[in-house]
């Protein structure tokens, strides 16, 4: 499973949270979302896992998301 978050394009509006609190959480910095435990690659940030429980709950996050800037992969 690969999760990226174009992060740059986040308008704040918390959805992914409330979807997938374990996966996401909102930066108090900015206001934008964070993909918990991801590397930035050019202004994506990427999740690899292997635990698929976690899919539904990002499928539906980004299902949500106005902005469409969450993308799933399975591998």
């Amino acid at each position: 499973l690969i999760i990226s978050l174009h992060r740059k394009k986040c308008i704040g509006c918390n959805y992914c949270v409330e979807m997938a609190p374990r996966q996401f959480r909102m930066s108090k910095k900015d206001g934008k979302a964070v993909l918990l435990k991801s590397q930035d690659k050019r202004g994506f940030f990427i999740f690899k896992s292997s635990n698929h429980s976690i899919y539904e709950g990002v499928k539906k996050a980004s299902e949500a998301c106005p902005v469409k800037i969450i993308d799933i992969r399975e591998t």
